[in-house]
């Protein structure tokens, strides 16, 4: 199993110089995960955030009634954690797992503490990733709030261009907060609208 993808991530988004870089790797363990299984479970304290070498992660909760509601996919090149279980040590209401068989980086959320304490250059990356999250999650509830269910489904094609090839359609109406329904008569209409302009 490589690390090209992650060496990448580390080195393209923050001034990490070869010496960290290392050592952030040097503390993370690379697993395979095959499809189907769970990188956390609701009611489990976090203890690692994970990055996706290869293969594709879903972070989802399941209210009273059974549903799955999806947060968040990540596929290749792609972060996901609980932040709120990960630094307010609490339980975490989020399920993560795997939609395929994956290879993923399990990064200790201990050292992302110490590191975060101890090397501005680190501080500078978490702040980056962490801003980059707060804006992901308002444009998330601001479309939820407004947009319509196309505009949404317009939005999750720019973001994941190839998930809609990789998971089910039912996957990307909880993520779109939409019905399945819903969502096959929006992908109708784009044909529709698009063979009439051809």
């Amino acid at each position: 199993m490589n690390n090209f993808r992650f060496t990448h991530f580390l080195t393209s988004n923050a001034q990490l110089d070869q010496e960290l870089t290392d050592k952030i790797l040097s503390h993370c363990s690379r697993k395979k995960i095959k499809k189907g299984s769970f990188l956390l479970l609701a009611g489990e304290k976090i203890q690692h955030s994970f990055f996706v070498e290869k293969g594709l992660l879903k972070q989802y909760s399941v209210d009273k009634k059974g549903k799955e509601h999806i947060l968040q996919f990540a596929p290749e090149n792609w972060l996901m954690a609980d932040r709120e279980s990960e630094y307010f040590d609490k339980a975490s209401s989020y399920f993560i797992e795997a939609v395929e068989d994956s290879e993923v980086f399990f990064i200790n959320k201990d050292l992302i503490i110490q590191l975060s304490k101890t090397d501005e250059r680190f501080i500078a990356f978490n702040n980056l990733l962490l801003h980059r999250h707060i804006r992901s999650l308002q444009k998330r509830i601001t479309q939820l709030q407004s947009a319509s269910a196309e505009e949404r489904y317009l939005d999750f094609i720019q973001t994941y261009p190839d998930l809609t090839l990789r998971v089910p359609q039912t996957h990307i109406a909880s993520f779109l907060g939409i019905t399945p329904e819903s969502l096959s008569r929006v992908r109708k209409e784009l044909a529709d609208r698009h063979r009439g302009r051809s």
